[in-house]
């Protein structure tokens, strides 16, 4: 699930190894691993300058037992971000942590760094705004909502990066990131605050806020915004994820603009997780198509290639829609409140080139709320950490804690007294009418699209931390 729905007003063949990550700022996963150099000095392990866990400290706790509906039927008619969920149905993890789940492929910002060719650089940040949401896969879990003034930061050096974020606005909630590569050779920020609505049988989030990429050695900048992400069976069933609806990726430099189609799941679940889509120049001539799914890989082809393609599918798929009776169809709404069984690979178009592909997980991630090897590693707290995290740093929050290491009926009681620490300090902010302000984040106007959003007023890793508010 998306952030919203805790309140303090409520009473193909993957044949990557899932423990390894690039090592080499420009390198690809699907090469060989290596021992390698980082930055050409520092002999480092293959995984990265450091080891980092590859399993939860507990497993997850059963759901089983809990329905999302009984909790959802008595707040009929009530914004959803007012409604507080048990504790059962969140994933260890705060939606800032989530949102760096989005740096898991950093590897494709590296290789769009390196191409000369923009229609290369735009197939890499294409691929790299589908890899952003693929960790989702299977992640039914809700993160924790952010408290207000809550921080969260990534430094890891093995890939080449650093990233920082902070939840600007409770009600409405939004969260603001931005991340630089440790090269100076790009930097990716934005801010997300969802949109849910409940559909009855399903809920749907709506991300809204600007993501912005900007390659620094070609002075180009990426615009995009993610696609709709949808909950099936909340009521009773096995509960499903789909993303849908279109991508449009802006490159404000040339002009140039990938649009993708993230498809709904369509009848008999057809075109269940399917992506399809193409880049065209400024005066709007095709330069590619990109077709997959984004939860398996990503490829593009010649636009003369892939609508040959097409043809030939679609002369061989007459005959098939005679065999199908109209007993047989049901209306998509209906089918989509279903788990499809149909869930074909994608069909591979000859001379395509694979632009990304998922990574492997866990072979335990099924017991660790579906988490990837990055996942698994956010909520890491080493020794020594504490002194140098912010004081709102996510790691921090008790209830997170607690629930990661099993601790639920704790987890609940911290989750529920910060919750009341957060309405009484609003309470006494009214009192004395003193305003939030926001500590390493600003609200302005992104310079590429003219419109709202957070930006990053820097200073962060300076480290100091003395004015941090207390919210634990």
């Amino acid at each position: 699930f998306y952030t919203g729905f805790d309140s303090d007003n409520s009473s193909g063949d993957f044949s990557e190894a899932n423990h390894k990550v690039p090592e080499m700022l420009d390198r690809d996963p699907h090469q060989s691993n290596r021992m390698g150099k980082h930055n050409g000095e520092t002999e480092i392990q293959e995984n990265g300058i450091k080891r980092h866990r590859t399993s939860l400290p507990a497993p997850m706790f059963s759901r089983s037992d809990f329905s999302v509906w009984s909790i959802l039927k008595k707040c009929i008619g009530l914004e959803l971000s007012k409604i507080t969920m048990p504790i059962v149905f969140n994933e260890p993890l705060s939606f800032l942590q989530r949102i760096t789940e989005y740096m898991e492929h950093i590897y494709l910002i590296n290789k769009a760094c390196s191409h000369a060719d923009p229609l290369e650089r735009m197939q890499a940040v294409a691929a790299f705004a589908v890899s952003a949401v693929a960790s989702q896969w299977e992640r039914t879990g809700k993160p924790f909502n952010p408290l207000l003034g809550e921080t969260y930061e990534l430094t890891r050096e093995d890939l080449g990066f650093r990233f920082i974020s902070e939840q600007v606005s409770h009600h409405p909630p939004i969260s603001a990131f931005y991340s630089e590569g440790l090269n100076k050779d790009f930097i990716f920020h934005g801010s997300i605050y969802p949109k849910l609505k409940f559909w009855g049988k399903s809920i749907e989030a709506e991300p809204r806020g600007t993501i912005t990429l900007e390659l620094l050695k070609h002075n180009e900048a990426y615009t995009w915004t993610n696609p709709t992400c949808c909950v099936h069976n909340v009521i009773i069933g096995k509960l499903w994820l789909e993303q849908y609806g279109t991508v449009e990726i802006v490159n404000h430099s040339t002009g140039d603009k990938c649009v993708l189609n993230f498809k709904p799941c369509g009848l008999f679940g057809k075109e269940l997780h399917r992506v399809e889509g193409y880049i065209q120049d400024k005066h709007r001539k095709k330069l590619c198509v990109i077709y997959g799914k984004w939860t398996e890989c990503l490829w593009c082809t010649d636009p003369t290639t892939y609508e040959t393609y097409k043809k030939s599918e679609k002369r061989g798929g007459e005959q098939k829609k005679k065999l199908v009776s109209e007993d047989d169809i049901k209306s998509e709404n209906d089918e989509a409140d279903d788990m499809p069984e149909i869930q074909d690979t994608v069909h591979f178009i000859p001379g395509s080139k694979l632009l990304w592909r998922i990574n492997c997980r866990p072979p335990n991630s099924s017991q660790m709320y579906n988490f990837t090897s990055f996942a698994v590693s956010l909520n890491e707290l080493e020794k020594g950490m504490e002194a140098i995290l912010a004081p709102t740093d996510c790691r921090l929050r008790p209830d997170i804690r607690n629930m990661e290491n099993g601790n639920m009926d704790v987890a609940s009681k911290e989750k529920e007294r910060l919750e009341e620490k957060q309405r009484a300090a609003r309470k006494e902010r009214a009192k004395d009418e003193v305003e939030w302000h926001t500590r390493w984040f600003h609200q302005g106007t992104n310079p590429y699209t003219g419109t709202s959003d957070w930006l990053y007023s820097g200073g962060y890793f300076d480290r100091n931390f003395s004015d941090c508010p207390d919210i634990y």
